[in-house]
């Protein structure tokens, strides 16, 4: 199929074409007429498979149709400025030849030149829900003139605790409008969310619920968690990777692990959330264009982060949350390439990487890398019972504290002791 064929106007298609895209992805090809008929749209679709444009140029083509003025027309709620910054980048390429005009909001920068971009007028307005509201709050933006709105990683939202405010949102907007909701998993509170915001939905999907890109290889090294930057550095020199995003569960760990790496002669930055928009920004321009190999990241600051030819991910750490490798390893194996996904698992995660293995339906495979295999044998043994001061007593890592009722296993820790390394 070709874009010409999904009832887009010609200098949308000048600007697919100029963007480089000569056919539509699975989600594209379903999506855009549907939306382009006005329907409501519940998507799914992993990371990477193009759901950006797959509402963007519908959008730009209706919004082209009707008045303009100086309040928005289209809102789309992102749960992470990094992921609103490339939607916003997205609308304005594909709109380029359009006179609509987009804008971006979101936390950690000055609020003022936000407020002087939104009282000159603008049709389309990419937020994530704090900002969005706080410029609600001081009267500086007004949604009573929004005709489409968009959830885009509906899921993520639900992690970060956005709902409430997203819910606070909707009670800014005109009650008539055309909803879409995307989501890369699904959840019970995703289709509660969906059944009090959908109107007699197109439900769209393109892959198996919670999977990753088949395009995707999956590798677990078994590892003991006090060598795991030293396996990660000997995957880095000796496989020459040059750009490799690299997954820790802190922010504090990932600033750890980047000054460890760079103690190792590989060059990395890191991103989290305590970092300053700025530095995040320079941190993914420099990775983006070479000046660093290596990016260490959290869950949440990696969301929105789209890199072309990214051919490595590496769990140093398994998320706590199994859905969360799905959105990890999404950053790999983009729009029909080859990635990697290689995680790094001590034997106090192997609870996790069963979790991990229960989303994605099968087994991942195993190999352990020479001159790690006295680490790998903890991963085959029985992990040791913590004593009644809830402390392991192989290695006094702390695994839990206090008790709880009889028959309620605890929440699995992730490996705490696996945070450290040497």
């Amino acid at each position: 199929m070709s874009f010409e064929k999904l009832g887009l106007e010609a200098r949308l298609l000048g600007a697919v074409a100029a963007e480089g895209y000569t056919a539509p992805t699975p989600i594209q090809a379903q999506a855009i007429p549907v939306i382009l008929a006005g329907r409501d749209v519940m998507g799914g679709a992993q990371t990477g498979t193009g759901k950006t444009a797959a509402f963007a140029l519908p959008i730009l083509q209706l919004l082209g149709k009707g008045e303009k003025g100086r309040l928005p027309r289209a809102l789309i709620l992102t749960p992470t400025r990094e992921l609103a910054a490339q939607v916003a980048e997205s609308f304005r390429a594909y709109g380029r030849q359009t006179p609509l005009r987009t804008a971006v909001i979101y936390g950690g920068v000055g609020i003022n030149p936000q407020i002087e971009q939104l009282r000159r007028g603008i049709d389309i307005l990419v937020a994530t829900p704090g900002r969005l509201l706080d410029h609600a709050g001081q009267g500086t933006l007004n949604l009573s003139n929004v005709e489409i709105l968009v959830l885009d990683e509906a899921d993520r939202m639900l992690d970060m605790g956005f709902i409430p405010d997203i819910r606070r949102i909707f009670k800014l907007l005109p009650a008539k409008r055309q909803n879409l909701l995307f989501s890369a998993t699904y959840s019970n509170e995703i289709k509660t969310l969906a059944d009090g915001l959908l109107h007699n939905p197109e439900l769209i999907e393109v892959a198996r619920r919670n999977t990753a890109a088949e395009t995707v290889t999956h590798v677990v090294h078994p590892v003991g968690h006090t060598r795991k930057r030293e396996l990660l550095s000997h995957l880095i020199k000796g496989g020459n990777w040059n750009r490799v995003l690299v997954f820790t569960r802190t922010k504090h760990g990932a600033n750890r692990l980047t000054t460890q790496l760079i103690s190792d002669g590989v060059s990395a930055a890191a991103i989290h959330g305590n970092k300053s928009q700025s530095a995040r920004t320079r941190a993914l321009d420099d990775f983006k264009n070479g000046a660093v190999r290596t990016l260490v990241a959290t869950d949440i600051a990696a969301r929105g982060i789209d890199i072309d030819s990214l051919p490595h991910v590496v769990n140093y750490e398994l998320p706590n949350v199994p859905e969360d490798y799905v959105h990890r390893i999404g950053r790999t194996g983009r729009a029909g390439a080859s990635g990697s996904a290689v995680s790094l698992v001590c034997a106090e995660e192997r609870e996790l990487l069963t979790n991990i293995q229960k989303v994605l339906q099968h087994k991942i495979q195993v190999e352990i890398i020479a001159g790690f295999e006295h680490d790998s044998a903890a991963m085959t043994k029985p992990a040791p019972a913590p004593n009644q001061f809830g402390r392991r007593q192989d290695n006094g890592v702390k695994k839990s504290f206090g008790s709880r009722p009889s028959g309620k296993p605890a929440r699995p820790q992730g490996g705490r002791g696996c945070q450290r390394n040497k």
